[in-house]
């Protein structure tokens, strides 16, 4: 992997560091939309900018930089997010408590932590979808399957939402 990154010439560096100065912000967003959380977003975002800084001269001859980088982020988001083979702890932010329903279910604050609840692969189909407005046919590019799979996930995923705003109610 550091023999990849030496290669890396310095005109591709420079668009590199164009590229991160143009569009990290925007892939932060994505990130922290994904993870919920800033410093796990920034972790996110990290990860992202090394795969892509490693590969840039494959990155550079993809048909778009950007839909190529989003597709890192998302796979990167959805990969840490698999359960590991030994689990010793798990760090949390705080201790796990009853979210208090909000006394306005169309608040919008309502629905961003059942979001954070849904699986990643779900979340990352909302988030993309709903919060980045891409198509199907993006999403389906970004998550590497089908549009009919990014279809059928993000109906699995509003049935879920639905059925948690519904029990709130209650």
């Amino acid at each position: 992997m550091a023999a990849d990154a030496q290669e890396v010439d310095s005109g591709a560096a420079d668009s590199f560091e164009a590229f991160v100065a143009a569009r990290s912000g925007a892939l932060f967003r994505t990130a922290y939309l994904l993870t919920g959380h800033r410093a796990d977003a920034e972790d996110l975002l990290q990860v992202t900018l090394v795969k892509l800084y490693v590969a840039w001269r494959r990155v550079q001859r993809a048909g778009s930089v950007e839909a190529y980088a989003r597709t890192v982020l998302t796979h990167a988001f959805i990969s840490s997010r698999r359960p590991a083979r030994v689990t010793r702890e798990r760090v949390v932010e705080a201790p796990p408590e009853l979210p208090v329903p909000s006394s306005v279910p169309e608040d919008r604050l309502t629905l961003w932590p059942q979001i954070v609840r849904l699986p990643p692969r779900q979340r990352a189909v909302v988030v993309l979808r709903y919060y980045e407005d891409l198509s199907e046919q993006e999403i389906a590019t970004a998550l590497g399957c089908s549009p009919g799979t990014v279809k059928s996930t993000a109906h699995a995923a509003l049935r879920t939402l639905r059925g948690r705003l519904e029990g709130e109610r209650s």
